[in-house]
């Protein structure tokens, strides 16, 4: 028996990872917490960095050459709620690029389960070095292919 990527997987450029929810992740009713959502499409696009080969470690120690002090940071996020998920529940965190301008990347997130859609969301990050909006790096562009997109 093989076993699924502990990070997901990307497959026809879309990053999904499995996640099952927990008695934590739930409210007093047994359904998940809103914000609960926001961790698990965190860990999403964390997951779809590292498996486009940006361990984060390494991409920060990089990039500080040319961009001292950056950080991706969450710019906007539209979220729509559709059906709730509960204790128990095996959900489907997919990830996706939209969009690329010179200092931000959007992208595209659904946690499914099964065939319900649950949450869609739209999600821009922003490059910032120095506590200002800078121009991705070369580098970082490249691996996070956003010079393709």
């Amino acid at each position: 028996m093989t076993l699924p990527h502990i990070d997901g997987e990307i497959r026809d450029g879309r990053h999904t990872m499995r996640i099952r929810v927990y008695y934590e992740d739930t409210d007093f009713s047994g359904i998940v917490y809103h914000a609960n959502y926001l961790r698990f499409m965190e860990r999403g696009r964390t997951n779809h960095l590292r498996l486009m080969g940006a361990e984060q470690h390494a991409l920060f120690a990089e990039a500080q050459t040319e961009a001292p002090g950056f950080a991706f940071v969450v710019r906007s996020m539209r979220l729509d709620f559709l059906k709730p998920a509960r204790m128990d529940d095996v959900l489907d965190v997919v990830t996706w690029p939209l969009q690329v301008k010179g200092a931000s990347i959007t992208l595209a997130q659904e946690v499914r389960r099964g065939a319900d859609l649950l949450v869609k969301a739209e999600v821009r990050v922003a490059f910032i070095s120095e506590g200002r909006a800078q121009p991705i790096p070369k580098a970082l562009r490249t691996l996070l292919k956003a010079d393709v997109i």
